[in-house]
């Protein structure tokens, strides 16, 4: 069950990062009759709409990233620890062998 969490957090990471940036471009950009008048406006919405869709890309690029680095670590963490239980079972004398 441990496992199924830490990948879904995982797996959730870009998904998060994209959301999260997006809401952070909402909140830093001002409306568009404000920044620019109501008579260009309407040209600044769809503007608004690309500028806001490649800051999520940035995002969940950015989630991606680091979500495949933290996997990568923490797999190759797991591995170690297995590593050195199965070499430590593996050094142990066996009963009746002679040391």
């Amino acid at each position: 069950m441990k496992v199924f969490f830490r990948n879904l957090v995982l797996c959730a990471l870009p998904l998060l990062f994209a959301a999260g940036s997006g809401y952070y471009f909402t909140t830093i950009q001002g409306s568009c009759g404000a920044m620019v008048g109501a008579l260009f406006a309407g040209k600044c919405a769809g503007r608004q709409r690309q500028y806001q869709a490649r800051f999520q890309l940035a995002g969940a690029g950015f989630g991606l990233v680091l979500a495949a680095t933290l996997g990568t670590w923490l797999e190759h963490r797991r591995r170690r620890a297995v590593q050195r239980t199965t070499s430590a079972v593996q050094r142990t004398p066996l009963e009746g062998e002679p040391s």
